[in-house]
């Protein structure tokens, strides 16, 4: 797969942007704050169609076109995917972001349009058919932050790869504000906790399929993850993931000492059946527990994940060099993975990923890189790459929003 021809409109700080993508790698070079990294978003919002930078929507839209009453965002693409026949197809998306009145309060609404070859699509099903593979500096707030982060982070790949998993999301998403509104007026007002049977029901039956998704997708990325980081720590470092359920479909026996770190479970055998039987087994059983708190206390939503270097949390005691590291590796990972599961090569965008890195493990990573189909990679120096990378890579100059010169070499 990769990204032939893409067109901003009222896209951050692009009023308007038309450009034809090359193949191979792509040097985004220019000073801070001119556009690169928001060039960077536009292509990683037509996999995920969620913006890596805000919560709001309503911030993608250019600040002036957003003065309008009625203000429209569009990211066009043209991309090349292999199709179940092994024959390449250009297929064209188009995604409006759009800002609008709303009649019942003065705060404008904004929804999105989805098109897929031209015919208007829901979001939920549009997501995973362009894929890519997103690394910035914020990343490391997958490592470093809160849980959140980490669930972000795995659901906005998984359902990239993993049918119907976004789908799942939005159902257990539901079911989960649906049971807590329950839990509430329980605890405030009593009444039948039997009524919680039906939402449990719900809930187990989407949140088991999340949990099946991430048990194996973990264990898989983890295989991958662990080759580059060896690569590019010249061997001196081993990274392991371990994921922690906030409802364990594999519970240790009653009595039994918490297992370190550094000695792995394997869950990968049980089936999303018994995962499912067991989550509204547990449900009930706490049922009384999480009236008093009125909420759902188990379940995806409290999922968490931790990163392990030579079976230290990088979370708790990581350096920032170590953290990033492990971030660049799975990203690296997600690429031959995504590429496994669908059988297309994800396009891989890269912002500033050589800047805190020492000489050693940019040769490492610029190396590491020509497996990839297409690349974009933004720099504000162009001295991080080595003479050979930039010779072979398309140049591109970005300055205000507008993309000023392409070229060659240095």
């Amino acid at each position: 797969m990769y990204l032939a021809r893409l067109s901003l409109t009222n896209f951050r700080n692009f009023a308007r942007l038309d450009v034809d993508v090359p193949q191979g790698a792509v040097l985004l070079v220019g000073a801070n704050a001119q556009g690169k990294t928001s060039l960077l978003e536009a292509v990683y919002f037509l996999a995920t169609f969620s913006s890596f930078h805000t919560g709001s929507d309503r911030q993608l839209i250019n600040f002036l076109a957003a003065r309008e009453p009625l203000a429209v965002a569009r990211i066009v693409a043209d991309f090349s995917r292999i199709d179940s026949l092994a024959t390449a197809r250009t297929h064209h998306l188009e995604v409006r972001v759009i800002q609008e009145a709303n009649e019942l309060n003065h705060e404008p609404r904004v929804r999105k349009e989805v098109f897929l070859d031209g015919v208007k699509t829901k979001v939920g099903e549009s997501v995973g058919f362009f894929n890519a593979v997103l690394f910035l500096p914020q990343s490391l707030r997958v490592i470093e932050g809160s849980p959140e982060e980490r669930r972000r982070y795995l659901n906005l790949s998984l359902s990239q790869v993993i049918p119907k998993y976004s789908q799942c999301l939005a159902d257990y998403t539901q079911a989960l504000i649906q049971r807590n509104a329950l839990l509430k007026q329980l605890n405030e007002r009593a009444g039948d906790p039997d009524e919680l049977s039906y939402w449990d029901g719900l809930l187990a039956t989407a949140g088991a399929q999340i949990i099946h998704a991430r048990i194996r997708s973990i264990q898989e990325l983890e295989s991958r993850a662990s080759v580059v980081h060896n690569r590019l720590t010249r061997s001196g470092e081993v990274l392991r993931l371990d994921y922690e359920p906030a409802f364990d479909p594999l519970p240790q026996p009653a009595r039994q000492f918490a297992l370190p770190l550094d000695a792995p479970l394997d869950r990968m055998g049980i089936p999303v059946e018994k995962i499912q039987q067991a989550f509204v087994e547990r449900l009930a059983a706490m049922r009384s527990e999480e009236i008093a708190r009125g909420q759902t206390t188990i379940g995806p939503h409290r999922d968490d994940i931790r990163f392990l270097s030579n079976g230290i949390d990088l979370e708790v005691y990581g350096s920032r060099g170590q953290a990033r590291t492990a971030m660049l590796s799975m990203k690296l990972a997600e690429v031959t993975w995504m590429k496994d599961k669908t059988g297309q090569w994800p396009v891989l965008l890269l912002d500033e990923v050589l800047a805190e890195l020492d000489q050693f493990r940019r040769d490492d990573l610029l190396s590491h890189l020509a497996d990839s189909e297409q690349i974009l990679m933004t720099t504000t120096d162009l001295d991080l790459f080595s003479t050979e990378f930039v010779k072979r890579a398309t140049r591109w100059q970005i300055q205000s929003g507008r993309l000023s010169e392409v070229n060659h070499g240095r």
